[in-house]
């Protein structure tokens, strides 16, 4: 089983997601993915957190509070755009987490929230240290199967959000204060397993922090599909 798995910018944040992937089973072999690099062979993909997705890619302004004080990185966009669209060309099961969440909104022609304003005080992290927060999983989704349960907690550390929902996708659950935290396809029928979240459950999954079904549940499904897709093909 080969996951592919987008650079996030970091070797130590990026070690995190191998460690949570694996899980301790040496038959999953986790390839680092950034545009300098192809992204064939795979049997899935995950699209990891990290900086601001470029403005331009959703029609946003290019002035807002908390933008990168270093600039976007367009060619990590550009090259994360077109690996996700070839996934789903080639029906991998997905799964994106932060970032990755709000680059598949993005992709399905959505937008985001530049800045959550004081709603940065629940979300985002300081000094590298999470947050955590609760969340509320609407009725009958994929996510709320996978953790069989309809709230929880899950830690948090991002400024920007789900702004308008993409066409074909839906709300799996919401923060305290409304803020999107996951999405999935509206209607599944005939496409790939997609789940995207908000939290980052690869430092839940290190850290012990918030609840395992948010972490623990959501890989063994992502790998169950995974199992199932290769079965199938």
């Amino acid at each position: 089983m080969t996951i592919g798995l987008t650079y996030t910018g970091s070797d130590a944040k990026h070690d995190n997601y191998v460690r949570w992937l694996q899980g301790g089973d040496p038959s999953i072999e986790v390839v680092r993915l950034d545009n300098t690099s192809g992204a064939q062979n795979l049997d899935a993909l995950v699209l990891s957190g990290g900086i601001d997705i470029a403005p331009e890619f959703y029609g946003g302004p290019v002035a807002y509070a908390h933008a990168p004080s270093e600039g976007w990185q367009r060619d990590r966009d550009l090259y994360e755009m077109a690996v996700l669209e070839s996934a789903l060309e080639r029906r991998l099961p997905v799964l994106g987490v932060c970032r990755g969440l709000q680059l598949i909104n993005v992709v399905l022609q959505g937008d985001l929230v530049q800045d959550l304003g004081a709603g940065d005080a629940l979300h985002e992290g300081s000094a590298s240290v999470d947050k955590q927060h609760r969340v509320v999983i609407e009725p009958g989704t994929l996510l709320g199967d996978i953790v069989g349960s309809h709230r929880g907690v899950v830690n948090s550390a991002h400024h920007q959000a789900v702004g308008r929902l993409a066409n074909g996708l839906r709300i799996s659950c919401r923060a305290e204060d409304g803020t999107i935290e996951a999405l999935e396809w509206a209607d599944p029928v005939g496409k790939p397993f997609l789940l995207a979240v908000q939290w980052h459950p690869e430092r839940m999954f290190v850290n012990g922090v918030g609840d395992a079904g948010f972490y623990a549940a959501v890989l063994d499904r992502f790998i169950n599909e995974i199992k199932k897709h290769d079965a199938n093909h």
